[in-house]
């Protein structure tokens, strides 16, 4: 009989353990399924399937269908499921995307006491100030985020020293010298390179390019929204440095080449600088545990001009988890509470998924302090501020990358090209 005992607490102790969930009052004895529409990422996804199960288990009538889309495409579906009023009863976009969901009221307020807060002020309070500013309009809040995310620069220490360059020293801090050590580490068969010393993350203007615009006093959009695409010193000096910078200039990258960040983890001496969030951690340390380990990679914060006017980090972005104003109350009120709970967990967020909740919680904490170069993260976010957001943001983004690739790669002149872009962005905004 013991024997048979011990080997029933050998089972039980092997077996996972559901973390203690809520049980919701409104959905005791109700049935209802939710489906979640989120972008791929397979830590984030294991991680969540085990919160999904364990608000289930307390929840025993909600049932939840757990879809993910890769990142490129899920825009398009989500657009594509509201058009058709097939929308997710939960979804999560980047916000220049996500926003126009809050202008046609395609979305519904977080419901407070679904979601386990006292009053607006509650919720205001768990997080840093400013972080719920995108997903609120007439004073109610639209959306909880998942993440908010800035890039910085992950140098190869390696490929440095194989340069002749101490990283340590000659980590560039301009964008002069972001030139200045690509040239040195550049690696070329012909005009063919096979090791680049930096990359950007092309098609992420509002992001990673505007900032280089605002350092120099440009703007976007006028404060009264009214002009677009100001300070055309800056932006033909931005205009220019692409073109210098690519295939028809000093050859040291392109949009045609493999994303840096996608094989920056690879350590294979293909590219000594890459953009990219706190999260890359996480992949790194998945795809390359030995060199995620080893003391051969840092990283550095957002490059600035020598004559910026003020100092702009990288934009930085958030995905907010919204809930579909079509659906059900009911519906609603489970699904605020699924986010909720799920969002609750912010230190496993940030140990499995390296994203960052602006929680001020986490942010106070161990686990982020901890994390490699988190301070170098910290330190830009809170002198940046959130991308450009607005119901034109997704058509203005895609005219961004117009601009800069037809003067990077098709040989247009700078001026040609601001002057189509401010026409361009300025017809958007008119639509509005």
């Amino acid at each position: 009989m013991k024997r048979i005992l011990t080997a029933i607490l050998v089972i039980a102790l092997s077996l996972p353990v559901l973390a203690q969930a809520p049980a919701v009052p409104e959905l005791k004895g109700k049935s209802v399924e939710l489906t979640i529409w989120t972008h791929e990422d397979p830590a984030r996804t294991a991680l969540e399937k085990r919160l999904i199960a364990e608000f289930s288990a307390a929840n025993p009538g909600v049932k939840v269908n757990y879809v993910t889309y890769p990142s490129s495409k899920i825009k398009d579906i989500v657009v594509a499921g509201f058009s058709a009023n097939q929308g997710p009863d939960i979804f999560n976009l980047e916000i220049f995307d996500e926003y126009q969901f809050i202008v046609n009221g395609r979305v519904a307020p977080v419901d407070l006491k679904a979601a386990g807060y006292k009053s607006a002020r509650d919720l205001q309070g768990k997080y840093l100030p400013g972080m719920l500013d995108p997903v609120t309009e007439g004073g109610k809040v639209y959306g909880l985020p998942l993440e908010l995310t800035n890039w910085c620069i992950y140098l190869n220490k390696k490929i440095f020293r194989d340069a002749g360059l101490d990283p340590d020293k000659d980590w560039p801090k301009t964008w002069e010298d972001v030139v200045a050590v690509s040239e040195k580490i550049v690696k070329r068969d012909g005009q063919i390179i096979t090791r680049r010393g930096f990359d950007f993350r092309y098609g992420y203007y509002l992001t990673s390019v505007l900032p280089m615009v605002e350092q120099l006093g440009g703007e976007l959009i006028s404060k009264d929204g009214k002009k677009a695409i100001l300070g055309d010193a800056a932006w033909i000096k931005v205009l220019t440095y692409f073109r210098d910078f690519g295939p028809n200039g000093k050859n040291l990258g392109s949009p045609t080449y493999t994303d840096a960040r996608r094989i920056f983890d690879n350590d294979k001496n293909e590219i000594a600088m890459s953009l990219s969030g706190l999260y890359q951690e996480a992949r790194m340390r998945g795809a390359n545990p030995a060199f995620f380990n080893s003391s051969d990679w840092m990283v550095i914060p957002f490059p600035q001009w020598k004559d910026a006017v003020k100092k702009v980090p990288n934009n930085y972005y958030g995905h907010y988890y919204m809930v579909n104003a079509q659906k059900p109350k009911l519906s609603q009120q489970a699904s605020w509470a699924l986010v909720s709970y799920m969002l609750s967990h912010g230190a496993e967020y940030l140990e499995k998924v390296a994203i960052v909740q602006p929680t001020k919680a986490l942010m106070e904490s161990a686990t982020f302090k901890n994390m490699p170069y988190s301070d170098v993260f910290a330190k830009d976010m809170a002198a940046g501020h959130i991308v450009y957001y607005g119901a034109s943001s997704s058509k203005i983004e895609a005219l961004l990358k117009e601009a800069f690739t037809s003067v990077m790669l098709s040989g247009v002149e700078p001026a040609k090209a601001l002057e189509k872009l401010r026409k361009d962005v300025t017809a958007a905004l008119a639509d509005e």
